[in-house]
């Protein structure tokens, strides 16, 4: 009785002092409210995470993750005293024999926590631990500790634990937002009527379209879609086919992968998930599973008459150097980046761009500044998180070889390889992505149009300091000559990204090209299986061929006309960057407006010399245009009303057809008005390439008749324009800082007239004499990739280091044996020293 009396009294003394202690800290512990992110899973400086040796601090005001490593710096800058350490111990269960036993057997877990491991199985054991830990003494106190600790801090603590982690919630909240299970598709009937559908020679039923076809789950009928608004696209005999038999579910036919399907409820009016698709297709005779284990994963089955449905040519396995007994390699720059479902797009465009030394330099070379000046939420800081994304690629900490056990059982059991190497992007994919309807999305987007949607980040970002980006950037001389007048006007752009036309005229096979269509036509007609697909094979100079090719302009506005007459434009490099960046145009649209892919095969040099594609500025015998810009003309029952605002002459069609793609309908309108009614292609590119800006998505306004319209700078694309030449007084400043004034100039124009960052220009870009300014640039690095669409597929690159070629698929890095440069589709050169 004496011991235990006395064992109650010590607990009440532990908790009564657990209670003084904590008081001083009480107003800075809140407990978690609807909303508040808890960073339980990943530190905001470093990929460490509770499975890391030294644990996870959660900050108990903010709920910011931190490592060991960078609690203290938190702690200083905002003397928050008390955190939550976590902790996760995981270890695989052996059985007698050695080897893992096929059970999942859990201590304690308490964190809503995904394993940062990519286990095949629950042959593993995990044991949590928790503890509050009161800054600068690190005194720690273990959880749960509900009869010592005050109810406040108690409530908080099981808050946090029981919160789900930030990212974890938000991909499972974006998920449910976009699709949801149709309610029809557990209790779908399908009919036993013998219907099988073959792999290719679809047609409607009940009209002769081989577009935008639908196969209905629940009789197999398989019917054409709605129509586009300029009238293309389909019949509507599958609505039709709802109305008239109640048959709810139908999938799109063109767009069946490994992984899924396009899945459309007629009696919900949405698109949906169908859990069951895989069984739902078999009943027709489509094997999902049959798909993956042939190498289409995520491939389309395609009527686009460049496709067809077997797969390309062993491009996945090309690419991805499959059969091969590649080398892994592990270390500083050979840290792999896990795939968070369809981000390879992102993660191989930061691979390349953290092999050049600039972004190094400017991210991780001032880690400990950028660090030391982050916000007090750093989980939004652009700068924060590209230094953290550098440095878990460059440090090394994330890319360890096994220990020789782990060795040992990695030729036991294969399906283990690869399960703690690489980081997880989950933090600077959600900023990066902030806002941006394609990619805040789990689906898979273009690494062209993410290339440059980082760029743009970069140059937003970087006011004050050094801007990386600038390595890329370089003027576009455009050139273009009135057909009536032959009089011509010089603009320069500000480009990142040359695109280089694939023409397939060039292809060097032609004749096999056409021999094998005319086979894939008489087997679609006579419903056998398509003949082994030909790859096109085009040179390299016809692509540059086709890139100076002049373009003709129908709608050209001639200043020496006063009115629209037909032009050629030509463009030309007005200055050259120090890394160039090539895409090859591989994707066209189809007629339901998904990107496909055309199967090429292009000779890319490993070292490049574009003399030939210098400018060359106004010529000799040449006239220029006058310096006019186009008038706004008026309707003439609204001349005289000086605030009246024209209505543009605007291609309905072509709007309309671009917000059936889902962006907002005064944006289509506006790219359709500033690319000049040249089409939806085209209106596409200016959406892309304006979407970030604040007013996308206001309706278009322009200027009363007293003001002056848009003049051609104002319609770039994908590039910035610029104006002729810079203001006066800033090359007057920089010039008498005893810069040439031609350099001057040209330092202006790349930096769009900001004097900081020309300043900053001029020092690295040093003036090369004419004689020197040899244009001649290596090969260091290509993305690859694997699929029908950009909407599809896998990225793989290739980067040169140390003097070999290294594949980064994934989390996976290995020495290349045979890298595919032939099939990239995102080239990467570095421009060579003329010394």
């Amino acid at each position: 009785l004496r011991y235990h009396c006395g064992a109650r009294s010590r607990n009440a003394k532990m908790a009564a002092d657990l209670g003084e202690l904590l008081v001083p800290y009480m107003p800075t512990i809140r407990v978690p409210r609807t909303g508040d992110r808890v960073f339980k899973s990943e530190c905001a400086f470093s990929y460490d995470s509770p499975e890391s040796e030294g644990g996870l601090y959660v900050c108990m005001n903010t709920f910011l993750g931190f490592g060991r490593e960078h609690v203290e710096r938190h702690y200083r800058k905002t003397g928050q005293s008390v955190y939550m350490l976590l902790k996760r111990h995981v270890k695989e269960v052996r059985g007698a024999a050695g080897g893992a036993i096929s059970r999942r057997r859990n201590g304690r877990v308490f964190l809503d926590l995904e394993l940062n491991r990519d286990f095949n199985g629950d042959e593993y054991e995990c044991e949590d631990e928790a503890k509050l830990v009161i800054f600068p003494d690190h005194f720690e106190i273990p959880l749960p500790n509900i009869e010592e600790l005050p109810a406040l801090v108690t409530i908080a603590c099981d808050a946090a634990l029981n919160a789900a982690s930030a990212y974890k919630k938000q991909e499972s909240d974006s998920w449910d937002e976009e699709i949801q299970v149709s309610k029809h598709a557990r209790s779908l009937r399908q009919q036993d009527n013998g219907v099988r559908i073959p792999p290719s020679g679809w047609k409607c039923q009940k009209c002769e379209m081989r577009e935008n076809l639908w196969l209905n789950l629940t009789d197999g009928a398989v019917l054409c879609g709605k129509w586009f608004f300029d009238g293309a696209g389909g019949n509507g005999h599958a609505l039709d086919h709802y109305k008239d038999t109640n048959f709810p579910l139908a999938v799109k036919l063109d767009n069946i992968t490994a992984d899924g399907a396009d899945i459309y409820s007629f009696d919900e009016e949405e698109a949906v998930l169908d859990p069951h698709i895989s069984e739902h297709l078999q009943h027709f005779g489509i094997d999902m599973l049959q798909m993956q284990q042939n190498g289409t994963e995520n491939g389309h089955l395609n009527t686009d008459n460049t496709e067809s449905v077997r797969p390309r040519v062993s491009e996945w396995e090309v690419i991805q150097e499959s059969g091969m007994k590649l080398k892994e390699v592990y270390g500083s720059g050979f840290t792999g980046i896990k795939n968070l479902g369809n981000s390879c797009y992102l993660g191989t465009t930061m691979q390349v761009l953290f092999s050049i030394p600039e972004f190094q330099r400017a991210y991780v070379g001032n880690l400990q500044r950028i660090y030391d000046y982050s916000p007090l939420d750093p989980t939004t800081d652009f700068s924060t998180q590209m230094a953290k994304l550098g440095h878990g690629l460059l440090s090394g900490l994330y890319s360890k070889p096994p220990m020789k056990s782990e060795l040992i059982e990695q030729v036991m059991r294969e399906e283990y390889k690869h399960q703690s190497k690489g980081i997880s992007p989950k933090m600077f994919k959600a900023m990066v992505s902030k806002g941006h309807p394609e990619f805040s999305s789990n689906r898979q987007q273009d690494a062209h149009e993410f290339f440059l949607h980082l760029i743009n980040l970069v140059e937003r970002n970087s006011a004050g300091s050094e801007n990386p980006s600038d390595v890329f950037r370089y003027l576009v001389e455009e050139r273009v000559q009135c057909c009536q007048t032959q009089k011509v006007c010089y603009n320069q752009k500000v480009d990142y990204l040359m695109q280089l036309p694939a023409p397939m005229e060039a292809a060097s096979n032609r004749e096999e090209l056409i021999a094998y269509e005319a086979k894939r036509r008489e087997a679609e007609e006579n419903m056998r299986a398509p003949p082994e697909p030909v790859r096109a094979r085009i040179p390299f100079t016809a692509c540059l061929q086709a890139f100076t090719e002049p373009e003709n302009v129908p709608d050209f506005w001639s200043s020496a006309l006063q009115a629209k007459s037909a032009g050629v434009k030509t463009s030309r490099f007005a200055s050259f960057p120090e890394y160039l960046v090539v895409q090859i145009k591989k994707f066209t649209f189809g007629v339901d407006w998904v990107p496909k892919k055309l199967d090429l095969s292009i000779d890319v040099p490993d070292f490049l010399d574009l003399s030939r594609l210098r400018g060359t500025g106004l010529q000799a015998g040449e006239e220029e245009l006058p310096d006019l810009t186009p008038p706004i003309v008026l309707p003439e029952d609204t001349r005289g009303k000086d605030h009246f605002q024209v209505s543009p002459d605007i291609d309905e069609s072509a709007a309309m057809q671009l917000a059936e793609m889902g962006f907002p309908l005064e944006a289509c309108r506006k790219a359709v008005y500033y690319t000049g009614n040249m089409g939806p292609e085209m209106a596409f590119n200016w959406i892309i390439a304006h979407m970030e800006e604040p007013d996308f998505a206001e309706p278009l306004a322009l200027p009363s008749f007293m003001e002056p319209g848009p003049s051609m700078a104002s319609l770039g694309l994908t590039a910035t324009p610029l104006d002729n030449q810079p203001p006066e007084e800033s090359i007057a400043i920089l010039t008498s800082m005893g810069f040439p004034r031609r350099h001057t100039v040209q330092a202006l124009k790349a930096t769009n007239n900001n004097l900081e960052r020309a300043l900053d220009w001029i020092f690295t870009h040093p003036e090369r004499e004419e004689e020197e300014e040899e244009p001649s640039y290596e090969l260091f690095a290509f993305i690859s990739h694997m699929g029908a669409s950009t909407m599809s597929g896998r990225y793989v690159c290739h980067i040169k280091k140390e003097g070999r070629w290294v594949i980064f698929n994934d989390h996976k890095v290995c020495l290349s044996e045979r890298p595919p440069k032939d099939l990239g589709y995102i080239y990467f050169y570095r421009r060579l020293s003329s010394c």
